[in-house]
């Protein structure tokens, strides 16, 4: 894994509240299915649907668990089970979705590279566990 990689990973992990989830994104030319991982907040969500408002068919967004947080169709929020955060989220998507706002760039790694710091980080662990034999 190369150290810059690692490094935004951390930074991601190191600098949220722990409310990381996935996104998963399909291209509106139909393309293969993009995933990425990023801390789930309002601010954060909203930029990320804002950013992503034309060049995709769906957006689904889950928690680590892959329960749903919310999906989107044609750029707009289809399900959001949780109306509080819904509202919040839309607070700062309006904007951005009228043209008033740029969305802004967010704390955001690919899930392959998420799963691959997962796995040096367990390797780490366990090269330290076994040096203290």
């Amino acid at each position: 894994m190369k150290q810059e990689d690692i490094e935004k990973v951390e930074k991601m992990l190191y600098d949220s509240d722990g409310y990381m989830g996935y996104a998963y994104l399909y291209p509106i030319d139909g393309g293969e299915r993009k995933e990425f991982v990023f801390e789930m907040t309002p601010d954060n969500i909203a930029n990320f649907l804002g950013a992503h408002q034309e060049d995709v068919e769906k957006i689904i967004l889950t928690d680590l668990a892959d329960r749903l947080i919310l999906d989107t169709i044609g750029g707009f929020i289809d399900r959001c089970p949780n109306q509080e955060l819904c509202r919040q989220i839309i607070h700062v998507l309006a904007p951005i979705q009228m043209g008033e706002e740029e969305a802004k760039e967010i704390p955001i790694v690919s899930r392959e590279t998420y799963d691959a710091y997962g796995r040096w980080e367990d390797g780490m662990v366990t090269a330290a566990e076994l040096g203290m034999l």
